[in-house]
């Protein structure tokens, strides 16, 4: 394959709870941007759907895509697999995914231009309850509200980690919340008008 003008991959970043998945969708219907499918070996919540928040695949699933080529980047977190594919982020879509915020070196290094947006709830116990509401094991329950706490306490207090990020905003869990972060993504498609960049031989 020849070379492709990359559009814009916006990553949303945060706390279990913080929004990532609600601020994806507005962007998705509002600007136009379409869904990194994340790929998971853990098993489907009640609410998920396939193809709505991601894959569910197996763990020889997985393995079969790395054989073939197909995956870009895999890691590992709250015991299960996680995986993108290359095809949805060498791409010519602004493409938009929720990544977990010990990932961004590495995202920084498949796609040196990506864009972040790091979603900062205004009150921890508000994203806590929401993790609460929708976590039915109890073990992985206690470790995603261990994981928020010290992931909360590095981006509160840990100069090192904020700078990792283009943009960090407040999620007050209201609509004045969504309109920033919407008006944000509109100035940083502006930007990215300005200096698109062209990969050659990609694939």
């Amino acid at each position: 394959m020849g070379g492709i003008y990359l559009k814009m991959l916006l990553g949303l970043v945060g706390v279990s709870g913080a929004g990532k998945t609600y601020f994806k969708e507005k962007i998705v219907e509002k600007l136009g941007f379409e869904k990194v499918n994340t790929i998971r070996t853990r098993q489907k919540r009640n609410e998920e759907q396939e193809g709505k928040v991601g894959f569910f695949r197996t763990e020889e699933e997985l393995d079969k895509l790395n054989r073939e080529g197909k995956i870009i980047y895999q890691f590992k977190v709250f015991g299960g697999m996680y995986a993108y594919l290359k095809e949805e982020i060498l791409t010519e879509k602004n493409m938009i995914f929720e990544m977990h915020y010990t990932m961004i070196d590495d995202w920084k290094k498949i796609r040196p231009d990506i864009k972040t947006i790091y979603i900062l709830p205004k009150n921890l116990e508000i994203a806590k309850q929401k993790v609460i509401e929708r976590e039915t094991n109890t073990e992985k329950l206690n470790e995603r509200i261990n994981e928020m706490e010290e992931h909360y306490n590095n981006i509160c207090y840990k100069r090192e980690w904020k700078n990792k990020f283009d943009y960090i905003v407040y999620n007050n869990y209201d609509n004045e919340s969504e309109k920033q972060i919407i008006e944000l993504v509109k100035k940083m498609l502006i930007e990215e008008q300005k200096g698109k960049i062209y990969a050659k031989n990609v694939f």
